[in-house]
């Protein structure tokens, strides 16, 4: 267990002295059948009442999936949010900043200027995997929070989970394993490490493998004294009551999820098998993820080429050490045959 690490010593603090908002539904324990508390409108209509403000029947359903308990969880308008909370907590503006291993997800960055963070960039190694040397190097007295996206987007592979426990132990501040894509990856989890490593902070999502993208449910999982400090200053509503709903509704349906699961992940291997028969392809890049990334002759020839056809894929050209590449994500068996129909037309202008 890591020792040395105190939660309290990074809490900025403002957010020590914050008196929470309390809301109606914070106020009392118990059943009640009649709610005169919280101006509602009484008329049912399905949305008429305030939503549970710690979706508590949600986490317990999280819980039976993940093994990780409720006091150990909170729940955001997708990851984007507890990203952003994660920021307020831990980061005075204008003072501290965090270390960024690129290329990676941009609502990092985006996130660290909203809120007024500096930022260092610590370039992944030839591998895609953090270079430890220079994590270590660029982090100061300031450094709060280290960002790791594993399975990493957009270059879709994941972490080496020896240098993920290595950057636990010796970063000073918090670590932020974001495993948006972990359902796709051959590896495994670190949510078995949450226990260890008190700094240790881990973002999931339905939106992926799960299928939500459009209800925007997003999952952190920390310790319970990082946990009480993000439900002190997260909007008391923050998830919605037909979000909570919808996501009920679709947790139940186990099969499904496995089913187009595994049909992604047979999707992927055809496609980048494919893939490795074209001309132009220069390299094709191992995934963990539900997405390919693929070097090729001109990604904003093949791009535009696609767009013509009504295909959109995404030009990650314009990002540092991917000149040229393209990410491709894996759509329906229809779709993808679509695609590989344009690439093959493309491919015989080589």
């Amino acid at each position: 267990m890591n020792t040395t690490f105190t939660i309290d010593n990074l809490i900025r603090q403002n957010v020590k002295q914050l008196v929470p908002y309390s809301s109606a539904r914070d106020e009392f324990s118990g059943n009640g059948s009649v709610f005169l508390d919280a101006n509602e409108n009484p008329y049912e209509n399905g949305v008429n009442r305030y939503p549970d403000p710690l979706q508590n029947q949600l986490k317990k359903r999280l819980t039976q999936i993940k093994g990780v308990p409720p006091t150990r969880m909170i729940l955001g308008n997708g990851s984007d949010e507890v990203i952003d909370l994660l920021f307020r907590v831990f980061c005075e503006p204008n003072k501290d900043n965090v270390v960024i291993c690129t290329p990676t997800y941009g609502m990092y960055e985006v996130a660290a200027n909203i809120n007024a963070v500096g930022i260092k960039e610590a370039a992944l190694n030839e591998d895609f995997q953090p270079d430890l040397d220079l994590v270590q190097e660029l982090t100061d007295e300031n450094s709060k929070m280290l960002f790791l996206c594993s399975p990493n987007n957009p270059t879709a592979n994941l972490l080496d989970e020896d240098r993920i426990i290595q950057l636990l132990k010796a970063f000073p501040g918090i670590v932020v394993v974001d495993e948006a894509y972990i359902d796709f990856a051959q590896g495994k989890s670190v949510l078995d490490k949450l226990e260890e490593y008190p700094n240790l902070v881990i973002l999931q999502t339905l939106s992926k493998a799960w299928g939500m993208a459009g209800i925007r449910l997003g999952i952190g999982f920390a310790s319970e004294e990082i946990v009480e400090v993000l439900n002190r200053i997260k909007p008391p509503y923050n998830v919605n009551g037909l979000t909570q709903t919808k996501a009920l509704e679709l947790l139940d349906d186990e099969a499904r999820y496995l089913n187009q699961l595994n049909e992604i992940l047979k999707d992927r291997e055809q496609l980048s098998k494919f893939l490795s028969d074209l001309l132009y392809v220069k390299k094709i890049y191992p995934s963990d993820a539900n997405f390919i990334l693929i070097k090729v002759e001109n990604a904003k020839k093949l791009y535009n080429y696609l767009l013509e056809k009504g295909i959109i894929i995404r030009d990650r050209s314009k990002i540092v050490g991917l000149e040229n590449c393209v990410r491709i994500s894996i759509g329906t068996q229809e779709e993808n045959k679509l695609l590989c129909e344009s690439l093959s037309e493309y491919n015989s202008k080589f």
